[in-house]
């Protein structure tokens, strides 16, 4: 039987998870091209049998939103909102230069940008009489993957924007760097500043 590779060229075997709680919620399920045509829509959890480079690509087709970075609000306007077959493309090229830069298979680098860029504790306001505090709580497995995926293709996007990068090359740059948990990567500072201030809140 023949193997089944993404885009026809990476590899998912041998691809390991190494933080149990991720890897409760990661689907690898192997498939040639990362569209499943919302087959998981309107149902409740579906959304963890579908293939994280899928999820990686429908991240990317996010709303236009202001971001504050750098002291500074950047709008990201919603260019790839409903365009899945840019967003894949920008994946695949992303992933091309990540293989060419790390001679790594580009799923793996992927599994360990989201296990560093994962955090783990967060706040949540509650009321109690009228009066609202912060207090910590653990992040759940589900929302652990969705908030890395946000960030990992939030950071393309934003360093990509009025910018000559393009987002594909960005995007690369970003799972590069929190596959290596760099302090220069946007979505590990997102996690280690979620993790500070849930620490504070104890």
């Amino acid at each position: 039987m023949t193997e089944i590779k993404l885009f026809g060229i990476y590899s998912y075997d041998g691809i390991t998870i190494n933080d149990p709680s991720i890897n409760q919620v990661l689907s690898l399920k192997p498939v040639l091209i990362p569209h499943s045509y919302a087959r998981h829509a309107n149902k409740q959890f579906a959304k963890q049998g579908v293939n994280v480079v899928e999820r990686l690509v429908n991240k990317l087709m996010r709303g236009g939103t202001g971001e504050k970075t750098g002291g500074k609000i950047i709008r990201t306007h919603g260019k790839l909102q409903g365009k899945k077959s840019k967003a894949i493309k920008i994946v695949k090229d992303a992933f091309a230069v990540v293989e060419k830069q790390s001679h790594q298979n580009p799923i793996q680098l992927l599994v360990k940008a989201i296990e560093f860029s994962a955090p783990k504790e967060e706040v949540t306001r509650v009321r109690m009489g009228g009066i609202a505090y912060q207090v910590a709580v653990d992040s759940a497995p589900q929302r652990r993957l969705d908030t890395a995926l946000r960030n990992i293709c939030l950071a393309a996007i934003i360093q990509a924007f009025d910018k000559k990068a393009s987002v594909a090359d960005a995007l690369a740059n970003e799972i590069i760097l929190a596959s290596k948990n760099s302090q220069d990567s946007f979505s590990v500072k997102r996690k280690n500043e979620a993790e500070r201030m849930a620490k504070s809140a104890r």
